[in-house]
């Protein structure tokens, strides 16, 4: 039999995954077990008390940056592979859509 087949994704996938499971379960096997009690799961600040708060986050802030380097990150993509020529305008009316879609984005 050929030592090929390791190197095909599903068997190299099902090896990893074993010797991940296998780190998982010798790494919780050595962990140290703590004790029940009531300070394991509350804040530590200082040694000071702090009482617990629910915090909830707000991402709508990110969520325009996030799509501001999405369309970059594409555009940058299609300008270097454009290829040489007159198709070069087309790069240009490109780029001229996305200004316009960014300034959009960013004067909301």
């Amino acid at each position: 039999m050929n030592a090929e087949f390791i190197v095909y994704p599903p068997v190299a996938f099902i090896i990893f995954f074993a010797v991940g499971a296998l780190i998982y379960l010798s790494g919780s096997r050595l962990a140290v077990k703590g004790k029940a009690s009531r300070g394991k799961k509350t804040q530590y600040a200082c040694g000071e008390n702090v009482p617990a708060q629910r915090v909830q986050p707000d991402y709508s802030a990110f969520f325009p940056f996030a799509l501001f380097f999405t369309i970059i990150h594409v555009t940058a993509l299609i300008m270097g592979t454009l290829p040489s020529g007159n198709i070069a305008l087309v790069g240009i009316l490109y780029l001229a859509g996305i200004a316009i879609s960014l300034f959009t984005l960013m004067s909301r």
